[in-house]
């Protein structure tokens, strides 16, 4: 089995959804120390001017975990579906996903932001591109260990064969552990994701998924990982 961990972001951008794709099982890893200025409560859309941060204002205390972040009162979800409007209201495939996204943002409500994040990385993941993998929360297990022995420990409970880390997990996962421990660990490769009519050039590829969303539509999965599959890509 193979198995990607994970904390959850906000309306992340393809490159999750693509370890998504590639893996069983997808563990939300949100019982972890919070990381304010990160993509846990915000990320960037394709402006007219240019990108533009759509920040959820929660505060800068750090002395939280991720799964202990309470939404904040106002009309943030407001502003952001009126900043998300405004910039792809003339998008190809706006008006096939603005009912969903209406609905998150102007009338269910939130208590916390996993619960937001997590909610969305799984309903685009199976609505939008048909995702088979399974979702599963790290608060679901009884685990006390930090870090790479963290890491391990959830593979062993979940009886994973392989890890899929991204590139960040460089910085302090040792290849030799996961060895001596029976697991494959495998680094994900984010280059060549090939450009899309975007709606504001110049192209940028870090930006939410909503931009690929309402550019491509029913495409959006050939440019995140169907573009491998072609004969253009391997030759």
């Amino acid at each position: 089995m193979r198995v990607v961990i994970n904390q959850s972001n906000y309306l992340p951008w393809k490159g999750y959804f693509d370890l998504i794709h590639d893996a069983d099982l997808f563990i939300f890893l949100d019982d972890v120390q919070f990381t304010k200025n990160d993509w846990r409560n915000r990320n960037r859309i394709k402006a007219s001017q240019g990108c533009e941060w759509i920040t959820i204002p929660v505060g800068q205390n750090i002395r939280r975990l991720v799964c202990e972040v309470e939404m904040p009162g106002g009309d943030w979800a407001s502003q952001h579906w009126g900043i998300i409007e405004r910039s792809y209201r003339l998008a190809p495939y706006f008006e096939k996903y603005a009912p969903f996204f209406m609905e998150v943002f102007l009338r269910m409500r939130w208590k916390y932001l996993s619960e937001l994040n997590q909610y969305l990385v799984r309903a685009i993941g199976k609505n939008f591109f048909g995702l088979k993998t399974k979702f599963l929360d790290s608060r679901d297990f009884q685990i006390q260990t930090r870090g790479q022995d963290r890491v391990i420990d959830l593979l062993k409970q979940v009886g994973a064969r392989t890890y899929i880390s991204g590139p960040a997990g460089k910085t302090y996962l040792e290849p030799e552990r996961f060895a001596t421990e029976g697991l494959s660990l495998q680094w994900k490769d984010y280059s060549g994701y090939p450009e899309y009519p975007q709606m504001h050039p110049p192209f940028e590829h870090a930006v939410s998924i909503l931009d690929l969303l309402f550019s491509m539509g029913p495409e959006a999965a050939d440019y995140i990982w169907g573009w491998r599959n072609t004969p253009s890509s391997s030759a």
